[in-house]
């Protein structure tokens, strides 16, 4: 039963649109006027990596092309449908700083009728999980690009509300939006903030409260003993699913910092027979190959796969404050990684890696300092996932008149 006084419509009765124009690549110039192109969109901005622009010496008449703070636009084109910002069918609004770009083909504006709808409410409507459902069972393609068709696009039926009652949920949600920028915003901030302090702690250029001692240089070989994983045979059913947790690069990413849980474990027979190996707790894991640089700390005995160095340090360098270290040479490690098909390192380079080291009390105050940085950082990422699901759920109820609000 509909909600007193909503209606349903077709995407395309109650909104007009404008195709992007077929810019030619070898036109691009790193000057003029920019063009806006599906590789220049994430999941919810435009970014600006590698922009390109047009020469508009007013030859060709580009002014209905022409985008404006605010604008809505959808991608009809992607590739790789695995990854989000590479999906089509993608909505994202026109910064402020890119105001008057150009719209480049495969780009489609969606602008609203306002007789029937707002431009905020018809921006959720695009970013509703039921028009992403809506549009991942009708993409066509491969495994290498995927497309819609706009007929299919304006074929999706939305539940309108009458004028005033958009306007008010438009304002409602805006409340979250704004505490959603502002926690984004703390949260870079203090991301920046830590980088700040490894830059200085690490290095020696900032020493804390009464710490005078003299910091000497090493190899990463003096410091620790170091060991790959392995992996047994996939074949083998007998060798998984036992009580020994098997680190993969994916548990690294997902888990963080300590790793306790993973995805895969191993009997062991599977540890027995294969390369693989205990490491104790307080084990530095280390990346690499593909994620290289990724770095975590095993907070409970563990095995983990070959891509993955076991970095046991001795009574000079605290885990804790290697963790640290490594984290800090991330961008700077990938940069040694072996060219070929992807980047890897080997145990021979890590063991090679220099280390200025602070006496050991200092390097426990360090990791100390980053630790606190690092939990704040971990509260700031919980508030804003607890906004984003408070957003959603909001959203999904007033924007299907589950829960109607009071029009003034």
């Amino acid at each position: 039963m509909l909600p007193e006084g909503w209606k349903y419509a077709n995407l395309g009765e109650i909104i007009s649109h404008r195709k992007g124009h077929p810019f030619k690549s070898n036109t691009y110039k790193n000057y003029g006027t920019r063009v806006i192109r599906i590789s220049d969109t994430t999941s919810n901005s435009i970014h600006s990596l590698n922009p390109v622009f047009i020469e508009n010496n007013g030859d060709e008449n580009l002014d209905e092309f022409a985008l404006k703070h605010g604008d809505i636009i959808l991608t009809t084109v992607g590739s790789k449908p695995h990854l989000i910002d590479s999906m089509v069918g993608k909505a994202v609004r026109i910064p402020e700083e890119i105001d008057g770009a150009l719209l480049n083909q495969n780009l489609v504006k969606l602008s609203p009728n306002d007789k029937f709808i707002i431009s905020d409410i018809l921006f959720l409507y695009l970013k509703s999980r039921n028009f992403i459902s809506y549009i991942s069972d009708l993409v066509r393609g491969n495994a290498n690009q995927v497309s819609i068709s706009l007929k299919d696009i304006f074929a999706y039926r939305v539940l309108l509300p009458p004028l005033p009652e958009q306007k008010k949920i438009a304002a409602i949600l805006s409340t979250w939006d704004r505490a959603i920028e502002g926690t984004e915003k703390l949260l870079a901030n203090s991301q920046q903030q830590k980088k700040a302090l490894m830059q200085q702690l690490l290095t020696g250029k900032k020493r804390l409260p009464g710490f005078t001692g003299e910091w000497k240089p090493h190899t990463l070989s003096e410091l620790a003993v170091m060991s790959s994983g392995g992996t047994p045979l996939s074949t083998q059913k007998a060798y998984f699913g036992g009580n020994i947790p098997w680190v993969s690069i994916a548990d690294m990413t997902r888990c963080g910092k300590y790793i306790s849980q993973t995805e895969k474990t191993l009997t062991k027979s599977g540890l027995d027979n294969s390369s693989a190996k205990l490491y104790p707790k307080n084990t530095v894991l280390y990346a690499m190959y593909a994620s290289i640089g990724e770095c975590s700390i095993a907070s409970t005995e563990l095995s983990c796969s070959q891509a993955i160095l076991g970095i046991r340090t001795n009574s000079k360098l605290y885990f804790e404050y290697l963790y640290f270290y490594l984290s800090f040479l991330k961008e700077k490690i990938k940069l040694l990684g072996q060219t070929g098909t992807q980047s890897n390192l080997n145990a021979k380079m890590v063991k090679a890696f220099g280390i200025n080291l602070p006496p050991l009390p200092e390097q426990k105050a360090i990791a100390a300092v980053l630790t606190t940085a690092d939990e704040e950082i971990t509260a700031l990422e919980s508030d804003l996932s607890r906004l984003r699901q408070e957003k959603k759920a909001l959203m999904q109820q007033l924007l299907t008149g589950k829960r109607r609000v009071t029009v003034d």
